[in-house]
């Protein structure tokens, strides 16, 4: 890392710009140039190694150096191009209406193309080995069994893998398909929401529908209708091509279903994550339908409008956090975890590692960016100084942890399948919900449950509902383009089963699915949030019963990367993910949530 950014004496209560110096000064920075001619370099001195694999495949140790030198530059390639891609995203992100910005990122990704592309070779290579010529290698050569988990990975593709031209010419052609992911980004970036006099950015838009005043909600949710379906034709456009660019990959390659190459990578199989999936949707009655019938009568209302969904329950205004305070809040909490919790999250505000000032431009929703291994990753969210900002600070910054935490692993090893990725994130949310709980004044704590109970509402039964509409639409593309005016009607079913009876679905509610950025830039990620919270949920149960024992060994599931599969992870807490009962104990600690509120009247 570079050295530290000297933090102002006092906090500052506004959110932060970030400072994208350690990787590159601007755009033009020279350093620019030199790391493609050094990605370009690392390539080269890789693929001087091609064909070595498959010819020594009969001398275990000279095969185990060989594979050991080959990771490890495909590795450090990883880590050149790997910062130059981050660095052209990051500062896109906070400008989808610069069309300077979007034209340097797509440049960047194009020329990272074309010289990372000459190196599928390798896991080819890899591939055409037999499990024992690998296993004799790496026992010839033991500095190669460090790679053990990423050769996993990698091996698990071998059914699926197509020749050398094929995985070439899919590999050189990403940059042309990722531009339907960029006109879908620019196109949300662009739009603004007409709201009685406000004219309003995504961000806003969204977070209005928070707003205590019912009249508010409704002219963000109207208006949000209205623009989005002026765009519907467009986003379903954008969406087809996406899906039908994967339907093409996913035959070639062998996948039977559209998700089973995103289990693969998440190294899950499909019917664990259909029963979860079942098993929640077995659970709307007992979650979401209860709770939206018990928030419609504490409203006054036989039936909630959509946009009355996350509204706070009190007509007054809720209570705001400025940027130190949502920061104290974060860090606090972290700190109930240990003190090395809180301060690797206080790093990232020590030094400029955060954009949170939402402002025109800027792409809507949160994330963190982990770079590469041997940088520090990124937190990037709109702060609008709301309750739930603060959780998705914490939530980010729980990503933002565990991403230092697996550093010491290298890139290729960090990396963690989304099975886990969303475990540190979830329970630092969780974590932070507990104390901002604890501390809230007594006329605050039924609004905040309700809070709580909504966001889990929101990353399980709705996600579950996101991963369904998913599903269903990608089977109806597989027989020709699937209209906007089908997609609607496929994303009213699905999300007006999870929400109930007692949520109205009014108008202009089926163009909503084209806000959602995760359906266009990774086709079933969504699930991952609800088998995280669930995941999340079993161990705060174990945590419950003894937090000292429980910190070491949540630390080392951290740290360990993607070095292990969940269940693996999850083993020292004598927890199993294959038992279908472990999906309940998350759903019964909803439900439970469920019944505070409904006894607090």
């Amino acid at each position: 890392m570079n050295a530290p950014f000297k933090a102002p004496p006092v906090p500052s209560t506004e959110a932060p710009l970030w400072d994208l110096g350690d990787l590159y000064a601007s755009p033009t920075d020279p350093r620019i140039a030199a790391d493609l001619e050094a990605g370009r370099a690392r390539v080269a001195e890789l693929n001087a190694l091609q064909g070595r694999l498959v010819a020594q495949r009969a001398e275990p140790a000279a095969l185990g150096h060989d594979l050991d030198r080959a990771i490890a530059l495909y590795e450090q390639a990883t880590d050149v191009l790997g910062g130059l891609g981050a660095y052209a995203f990051l500062s896109a992100s906070t400008a989808r209406d610069d069309a300077a910005a979007q034209g340097f990122e797509a440049d960047i990704r194009e020329k990272m193309t074309a010289i990372a592309t000459p190196t599928v070779w390798l896991t080819l290579e890899i591939n055409q080995l037999e499990d024992a010529e690998m296993d004799a290698a790496l026992a010839a050569h033991p500095a190669a069994a460090r790679w053990t988990p990423w050769l996993r990975r990698v091996r698990a593709m071998k059914p699926h893998e197509l020749s050398a031209e094929l995985e070439t010419f899919i590999a050189e052609r990403a940059p042309i398909g990722a531009q339907w992911p960029r006109l879908f980004d620019e196109t949300l970036a662009a739009l603004r929401v007409k709201a009685g006099k406000d004219s309003l950015t995504l961000a806003q838009t969204l977070n209005q529908l928070s707003d205590p005043r019912g009249a508010r909600r409704k002219a963000a949710a109207e208006g949000l209708s209205q623009a989005l379906g002026d765009r519907v034709q467009t986003m379903a456009l954008v969406l087809n091509t996406v899906a039908a660019d994967k339907a093409m990959e996913d035959r070639w390659r062998g996948f039977k279903r559209p998700a089973d190459g995103r289990h693969l990578a998440n190294e899950v199989d499909g019917e664990a994550v259909e029963a979860m999936a079942e098993a929640v949707a077995a659970a709307y009655p007992k979650l979401s339908h209860r709770y939206y019938a018990l928030k419609a009568r504490a409203m006054g209302k036989d039936r909630l409008d959509q946009w009355d969904r996350n509204a706070p329950l009190e007509t007054s205004a809720p209570r705001a956090f400025d940027w130190g305070q949502g920061r104290s809040l974060v860090l606090d909490s972290f700190a109930d975890l240990g003190p090395e919790f809180a301060d690797r999250a206080r790093g990232f505000f020590d030094r400029p590692w955060i954009d949170g000032r939402a402002r025109p431009g800027k792409q809507s929703g949160a994330y963190a960016h982990p770079v590469t291994a041997n940088r520090h990753p990124y937190v990037f969210l709109n702060w609008m100084g709301e309750r739930r900002d603060v959780l998705t600070l914490a939530h980010e910054l729980g990503h933002g942890v565990h991403q230092t935490l697996a550093a010491d692993r290298g890139t290729l090893l960090a990396d963690t399948p989304l099975t886990l990725a969303e475990t540190a994130s979830i329970f630092a949310e969780g974590l932070t919900f507990d104390r901002l709980l604890a501390t809230a004044p007594r006329s605050e704590q039924r609004g905040l449950l309700a809070g709580r109970i909504e966001d889990g509402l929101n990353t399980v039964v709705r996600q579950i509902a996101f991963h369904r509409f998913e599903t269903r639409f990608h089977d109806e593309r597989a027989g020709g383009e699937v209209s906007a005016e089908r997609i609607g009607q496929i994303w009213l079913e699905e999300l007006g089963a999870s929400l109930g009876p007692a949520v109205t679905l009014n108008p202009g509610y089926e163009h909503w699915w084209s806000y959602v950025s995760h359906f266009v830039h990774s086709p079933f990620y969504v699930y991952a949030y609800a088998f995280g919270d669930l995941l999340v949920a079993a161990l705060m149960e174990t945590r419950a019963k003894d937090p000292a024992a429980f910190t070491p060994l949540y630390r080392d599931l951290l740290a360990g990367g993607g070095t292990r599969t969940y269940g693996e992870a999850l083993a020292p807490f004598g927890l199993d993910p294959r038992d279908p009962a472990f999906w309940q104990i998350g759903c019964r600690r909803l439900e439970r949530l469920v019944d505070q509120f409904e006894a607090l009247g």
